[in-house]
């Protein structure tokens, strides 16, 4: 049995273990019950009923949250000429269109939250597989991280905004960032709900009823707060 700290018990003990909360009531939940001395990130956890094996049951897409994380997002972008050129005119933090600079990446030199693509340099990109995806850097259509050139300042833009990408871990949940939890409430349940109907939009064929079985609103290191699934699903406050 894990020993909390006396912090995180007397954050705990104002959470009803029992009690399904509105999303409004979560939120300000989690910003009374964090513990941290720094400014600690909100998560949303969702258990779902989908099985990502089959063709039918796999999610993942992404969403621009209306606040962003409240974190600075460096953006990095593998390109080549009039994509490189877009790319630095954009405002990405780091361009990779050498070998170089492909080698220092390769080499673990990973100072970037996300990673764009324009289509004809993902050959090479594709030989750093196993550096990026572990870490889920790796650039993807479906993710709106690999982009023509003419799309390359929307891409940027919408990264450094607050573009979040949400899918199906290997247990079949869903796990994101909404924010701070020196984000005002309101600006922190907006991002939540935003959210929550981008997954709902983005229900797969194959899904079954309520997919979203269960969300839990955390903190970092803070005690887990359960909202109602089937109330936020159907688009509901």
């Amino acid at each position: 049995m894990t020993k909390h700290g006396k912090k995180y018990t007397a954050a705990a003990a104002k959470v009803e273990p029992d009690k399904v909360y509105s999303a409004r009531e979560a939120v300000a939940l989690a910003k009374e019950t964090s513990i941290t001395k720094f400014d600690a990130t909100v998560e949303v956890h969702m258990r779902t009923s989908l099985d990502s094996r089959q063709a039918d049951q796999q999610l993942r897409d992404v969403v621009v949250l209306p606040h962003g994380l409240g974190k600075t997002v460096r953006v990095l972008v593998f390109a080549s000429g009039e994509g490189a050129v877009a790319a630095r005119a954009a405002g990405a933090d780091l361009v990779a269109d050498d070998d170089e600079t492909m080698k220092k990446i390769e080499g673990g030199a990973l100072d970037f939250d996300v990673a764009i693509a324009t289509p004809d340099t993902m050959g090479k990109v594709g030989r750093l597989g196993r550096v990026l995806g572990p870490r889920g850097l790796m650039p993807n259509p479906k993710a709106g991280t690999v982009v023509a050139p003419q799309d390359m300042e929307r891409a940027i833009k919408e990264a450094k905004a607050g573009r979040v990408e949400f899918r199906l871990d290997k247990t079949n949940n869903i796990h994101v960032s909404i924010g701070k939890v020196s984000f005002t409430a309101e600006k922190l349940y907006e991002n939540y709900m935003t959210l929550v109907d981008a997954v709902n939009k983005s229900r797969p064929s194959g899904a079954k009823g309520n997919f979203v079985k269960r969300i839990t609103l955390t903190t970092t290191m803070g005690p887990g707060i359960k909202t109602d699934p089937n109330e936020h699903m159907q688009g509901a406050e």
